[in-house]
């Protein structure tokens, strides 16, 4: 009899974990409260326009592709992929100075030498470095770390010196650069984590070496392609992905998972249960209270999470000559992130980030329209801000802003239909406290401090997302899909 298995939520986590299941013979079931796949990475539909609900790019597409191929499928059978060359192009100083982001080292380093004479020598060099740092961290993300003696093995000591420790992503970026606009090129990743690049581990230095190496991805209808692609691999496998069904609780027996409780009352056994929920939720709404110690309500309460992100989308009657992507910083860019990070207060001098998608793909809007999409960077909930109220207040400080600061002269006229999305609204959709990156990425809260891919509490209970090990951002998430299909794979004896 096939063993059967539980996944919660139909993030590309969960998603990813049940497709490798379901190729591998088990008897996998989602469970989606959402009417769509996806989560944070759905897609949103507004009028005649489509949006990516959250991510909206794909970065080392190399290991969605090799989770494809384990379970005999190929990637670009189900999804067109465009590589996008220039990446995106970054704003400073109220919009009035730009430079544009490509992975053509060459132009690259010609684009840094005019802009920044003399820094082009430190790019050839944080490639070079960065190159390292990545093949020696990589086994680290892409193994479990749930027992203390983890940090005793080659693949952690080989990789030691080469973390950065005590060292911020800043900190590491000024050994190459010296230019302030040229270091927030290369530290403003830190915000995929949610996080401050005055706070950022060093060690994430990566992240933006990983873009320049393995290039920015645009898949054909956006982001939410991807799980709509995982989707139906799962169902070719026979799997079943039940939308709109959502998880009230999982039914345990003493210290085992047995099964869930669906929010319309059905009790369904299961062998194995994953979360793929948010994770901080899922601890406080999932399971019965008493049962867990190490993330319990109260311990989780203390944890540090990233910030939040405001978002607009905007469905336009008009084209705009601007890049796919262009990213517009604060006149006081440490200042900005201090007051979202530190201090968890609304910025009078913001940071936001356009994605202008129409230009490359004709799926996401009418011939001749936008479907742009705005997001900010704000605080996550645990600031007490009045959404309804700040809101509105916002929406048209970014709308000038977008007027005054960037090409998208014209925009308020030509909006035929919006969406706004607060972090009240994520908070809403199963997200603690608004916190759009999830736990933080501090070094206390990674490996072995990071909730463990296999419960250590509760048998037969699973994570996956950037709640767990190895953490946030779509290629993270995946390889956490791995590790934990794995987990299960070797526990039924089918992992080949």
């Amino acid at each position: 009899m096939k063993r059967r298995v539980a996944v919660i939520g139909a993030g590309p986590g969960g998603l990813a974990c049940a497709m490798l299941l379901a190729g591998r013979g088990l008897d996998v079931t989602v469970y989606e409260k959402q009417n769509r796949v996806g989560g944070r990475t759905s897609r949103l539909e507004v009028g005649e326009y489509r949006f990516d609900r959250g991510p909206t790019f794909l970065n080392m597409p190399h290991i969605l592709e090799n989770l494809f191929e384990r379970v005999d499928r190929k990637l670009e059978d189900y999804v067109e992929m465009k590589t996008l060359d220039p990446m995106y192009t970054l704003y400073f100083d109220g919009g009035r100075s730009s430079f544009t982001m490509t992975t053509d080292r060459d132009r690259m380093r010609e684009t840094i030498e005019q802009h920044f004479p003399g820094d082009g020598e430190g790019y050839d060099r944080f490639m070079a470095d960065q190159a390292l740092k990545l093949s020696k961290m990589l086994p680290i993300l892409q193994t479990k770390h749930d027992r203390w003696r983890d940090y005793l093995s080659p693949r952690v000591i080989s990789a030691l010196p080469f973390l950065s420790i005590g060292r911020s992503l800043y900190d590491v970026l000024s050994d190459y650069f010296t230019s302030e606009e040229l270091k927030y090129a290369f530290t403003f990743q830190a915000k995929y984590l949610g996080m401050s690049a005055w706070e950022c581990p060093g060690g994430f230095s990566i992240l933006s070496y990983m873009e320049h190496a393995f290039g920015v991805h645009h898949p054909i209808g956006g982001i939410n392609r991807l799980p709509e692609a995982m989707k139906q691999v799962v169902e070719e496998y026979g799997g079943k992905v039940k939308l709109g069904t959502g998880v009230r609780q999982v039914i345990l027996d003493g210290k085992s998972a047995k099964g869930v409780i669906l929010e319309n009352g059905e009790h369904q056994l299961f062998d194995d249960i994953v979360l793929g929920a948010d994770f901080a939720h899922a601890m406080n709404h999932l399971l019965p209270e008493g049962v867990l110690k190490r993330w319990s309500p109260r311990r989780i309460g203390k944890k540090k999470f990233s910030c939040s992100t405001y978002m607009l989308y905007l469905g336009v009657d008009k084209s705009f000559d601007a890049e796919h992507h262009t990213i517009y910083f604060a006149n006081d860019y440490e200042k900005n992130v201090r007051e979202m990070t530190k201090e968890l207060i609304l910025s009078e001098d913001f940071s936001f980030y356009i994605q202008n998608p129409s230009l490359l793909d004709p799926t996401l809007a009418p011939e001749g329209k936008s479907a742009l999409y705005v997001l900010v960077p704000v605080p996550n909930n645990a600031s007490g801000i009045d959404w309804e109220k700040e809101g509105a207040r916002l929406r048209e400080a970014v709308l000038d802003a977008l007027e005054s600061r960037s090409p998208y002269k014209g925009v308020r006229e030509a909006i035929e239909v919006e969406e706004m999305y607060t972090p009240a609204d994520w908070e809403k959709l199963g997200i603690h406290i608004g916190a759009t990156f999830n736990l933080g990425h501090q070094l206390d809260q990674m490996m072995y401090f990071r909730p463990h891919n296999q419960f250590e509490e509760i048998d037969s209970l699973y994570l996956v997302g950037g709640g767990t090990h190895p953490g946030s951002g779509l290629p993270t998430i995946f390889e956490s899909a791995r590790i934990t299909a794995e987990l299960i794979e070797q526990k039924a004896g089918v992992l080949t």
